[in-house]
């Protein structure tokens, strides 16, 4: 792997730490108890990251037995066709929903989630670790950085050996975020937690414009891979500038 590549999968992998799982609930669990337990919230953590890792892993394989035939799909006018039109919308998707702004007033659901997040400080750690199956579960339908982190995997075709360590690498990125969290509520647990209110207010309100942003960021990354054999955004724009002078000069 070359360093664009390292830096676009890192770029992906933060823009995966700022989701439900990995670090809204994270800030819920510091804030459950003044003084939180570091062994708590690296089994949250652990497990997060373990059950990616492990969903990346299946995908991989399933995209290595057909990586030839979906290498040629993507190649095709018709397969670039469809992934660039699948990045636009998400794009104007991200663009149109992330200006909506918001009330700052959480969901119901997210005030249901953060009473799970509170209750699990105590008692055994397996509901602390169903919550964190139950939250990579419900962002399934929304793992568009890693999707496409996979999918550059693959491309790379990678040995099997630096395949797992760049996913083991992604999923340990994702969770740095809230790591570092936790070091500096330990470290000056007083004096931090003013800052973690801030950062709880701010992720619930705008929980679905991060969602919009990550989107956008996955729309413009789909459109640059469709349009690669025309030579990414860029020749797609010259493509496009082209066809409308085109259009303009025959009228």
């Amino acid at each position: 792997m070359d360093l664009p590549t390292i830096g676009m999968l890192a770029l992906l992998a933060l823009a995966d730490s700022t989701s439900f799982g990995t670090l809204l609930i994270p800030v819920w669990l510091l804030l459950a108890s003044s003084r939180p337990r570091p062994g708590r919230m690296l089994v949250y953590l652990g497990t997060v990251a373990g059950s990616y890792l492990v969903l990346g892993a299946l995908l991989s394989l399933g995209a290595r037995l057909l990586l030839d035939d979906l290498r040629a799909w993507i190649a095709s006018p018709v397969g670039g066709g469809v992934l660039v039109v699948v990045g636009i919308v998400l794009l104007v998707g991200a663009i149109v929903s992330g200006g909506g702004g918001g009330d700052g007033a959480p969901s119901g659901r997210l005030v249901r989630w953060r009473e799970r997040a509170v209750g699990s400080e105590a008692g055994s750690l397996r509901p602390l670790m169903a919550l964190a199956v139950a939250a990579t579960l419900l962002e399934i339908a929304t793992l568009l950085p890693y999707l496409v982190a996979i999918g550059i995997l693959d491309a790379a075709e990678l040995p099997v050996p630096l395949h797992g360590a760049a996913l083991v690498g992604y999923c340990l990125v994702m969770v740095l975020p809230a790591l570092a969290l936790l070091v500096v509520r330990l470290v000056a647990h007083r004096a931090v937690e003013p800052l973690l209110q801030r950062v709880n207010a701010w992720l619930t309100k705008q929980a679905g414009e991060l969602t919009a942003w990550i989107a956008g960021l996955v729309g413009v990354l789909l459109i640059n891979l469709g349009s690669g054999p025309i030579g990414g955004i860029g020749g797609l724009v010259d493509a496009v500038t082209d066809g409308v002078g085109s259009l303009f000069r025959l009228g």
